[in-house]
């Protein structure tokens, strides 16, 4: 993306987020739901302030995704890193979260709006991927009808490449 070639809406937005993460230490979009999939929810200037991937979150409510991100960011304000494949029980009151690397491939779609920050799309980012209450993920084979559409992974093949389900992650 070259900044030469964005509307005037996009700059104001790029002025916005800009001055969102120097005074906030991040910015946090929010994307509603409709009828080609879930909403979603994620961070800019994660890494541009704290020297972390962004985080997004697909499919949760809004509420708990703006929460989510904003704990996460807060987290790796004061030094913490995630790592996928790990379940961090420490969010949402024990229900799982764990996390991957979003492929590059996401970014467009799911991180649109980063990209007026980080013209190069050079930044890494993580999805932060919630369980059911009972724990199950959108890969088990048990888990919700549909969960898997609603919370899509956000990898080249869709499911966790960082580890392996069940040997070395959830």
């Amino acid at each position: 993306m070259s900044l030469d070639e964005i509307s005037e809406d996009e700059a104001r937005l790029r002025d916005w987020l800009l001055s969102t993460c120097q005074t906030e230490g991040h910015a946090v979009v929010e994307v509603d739901d409709d009828e080609f999939g879930a909403g979603y929810t994620f961070s800019v200037g994660a890494w541009r302030v704290h020297g972390a991937p962004e985080a997004v979150v697909v499919g949760i409510p809004q509420d708990m995704a703006r929460g989510l991100i904003e704990l996460y960011v807060r987290r790796v304000a004061a030094g913490e890193r995630f790592f996928p494949g790990l379940p961090y029980l420490d969010f949402f009151d024990g229900t799982p979260v764990v996390v991957e690397r979003v492929h590059h491939a996401f970014y467009p779609e799911y991180l649109g709006s980063a990209l007026l920050v980080y013209p190069s799309g050079q930044f890494p980012a993580l999805q932060l991927i919630v369980a059911t209450p009972g724990g199950h993920f959108p890969w088990h084979a048990d888990a919700p009808a549909g969960f898997r559409d609603w919370q899509p992974v956000l990898t080249d093949s869709g499911l966790p490449e960082s580890w392996r389900p069940g040997v070395d992650g959830p």
